[in-house]
């Protein structure tokens, strides 16, 4: 038998912080209203990390409820890619922190930065991956936990971001599904234009610099927006040529869920009609890196997602970076998930998948503990 040479997206899982942050809590806080923040970015409300909550515990439920779906062994998994940009600590990374609690213990395990754009690199690494011959089973989490690095008196930047984490588990398959065609970008000369001065090796932090606010994201807001309507629009119309289709054979848009004016204007662009894009930017905000796939796992969740269904999905972010895949929808049936997968799989029986796939990663860890 010929070795497979296609990435299948098989399990797929979500975690957001308990707490909800309505835009009336905003407020009280700078000049703004309900009302203003709705209009100019689609936002209601977002999640923020509370105590306890962190990167890594949202990345490892997704992960979780990913490797639940799936029915697979932690132990199964080879490579661990953790898209993030607001890891628990500078070091080490995210990745081994998650890789051991889910006892993915022959699992390499590794961060990706590219900001909002970081799932969008991940998921085409993990395909490239698969596609390679190198690894079976590759779980890519896109988590992020913005909300930390917040000046809640900026009403440009605060009332933008939310926390969460998504995960997908890619699956080697000999079917011709997945990854049709793709683009990874980057464009250094706009660093400046959304970033954190301080806390890295340029500016190591200081009296100073906290007194400045330097370890507070900053963006020229006007300058992003105009980067990110092109950047989708010309990225998507590159991938679709490259995969040989045309807008009509869209199936589903997933966008990073950034602003829904960014959204709107480049589906109008696109000739993209709003039944075919996907958003939930109302309840989450921008969750940066885990914006696309917890949008991934609510579309599958409400049983927009079919076999055969060709799916395009566009990231952007501080780098600048970008990330655009044509990928088309193959799960096996198989697989509790073809209709909407809360009716195909009781929450009960994925309770249960969770709560084994939790023993068998304590029974993992027990294995490698000296």
């Amino acid at each position: 038998m010929p070795s497979p040479h296609y990435a299948q997206i098989v399990g797929w899982g979500k975690a957001l912080p308990v707490r909800s942050m309505h835009n009336r809590e905003f407020e009280r806080l700078v000049d703004t209203t309900d009302d203003w923040i709705r209009s100019r970015t689609g936002i209601v409300e977002r999640r923020i990390a509370g105590p306890g909550e962190t990167t890594a515990t949202l990345a490892i439920e997704a992960a979780r409820q990913a490797l639940a779906v799936a029915n697979l062994d932690p132990r199964r998994v080879d490579f661990v890619l953790v898209c993030t940009c607001t890891p628990d600590k500078l070091m080490p990374a995210a990745a081994p922190i998650v890789q051991q609690a889910i006892g993915a213990t022959r699992a390499a395990a590794v961060d990706v930065n590219a900001a909002c754009a970081g799932f969008m690199y991940g998921l085409v690494m993990a395909s490239g991956l698969i596609a390679a011959g190198m690894h079976r089973n590759v779980l890519v989490i896109g988590a992020d936990t913005l909300s930390r690095w917040l000046d809640w008196k900026d009403r440009r930047v605060s009332i933008l971001f939310g926390d969460g984490a998504g995960a997908v588990l890619l699956q080697a398959t000999d079917q011709p599904t997945g990854l049709f065609a793709s683009q990874l970008r980057a464009d250094g000369a706009g660093a400046d234009l959304l970033h954190i001065p301080a806390g890295g090796s340029l500016a190591p932090s200081t009296v100073e610099t906290l007194q400045l606010g330097d370890h507070f994201i900053k963006m020229d807001g006007q300058a992003v927006f105009k980067f990110a309507v092109r950047i989708v629009v010309d990225s998507t119309r590159e991938v679709l040529e490259h995969a040989h289709l045309t807008v009509d054979d869209v199936d589903l848009f997933i966008p990073h869920q950034a602003n829904v004016r960014i959204i709107d204007a480049a589906a109008k662009t696109l000739r993209l009609p709003a039944e075919k894009v996907y958003t939930n930017l109302d309840r989450y905000g921008n969750t940066s890196a885990a914006s696309i796939p917890i949008a991934l796992c609510e579309a599958i969740e409400e049983g927009r997602m079919r076999p055969g269904d060709n799916l395009v999905m566009c990231g952007f972010g501080a780098g600048l970076t970008w990330g655009t895949a044509v990928f088309q929808w193959g799960v096996p049936p198989s697989i509790p998930a073809t209709d909407p997968w809360q009716s195909a799989a009781s929450a009960a029986d994925l309770a249960r998948r969770r709560h084994r796939a939790q023993r068998i990663a304590q029974r993992a860890v027990a294995e490698v503990a000296p």
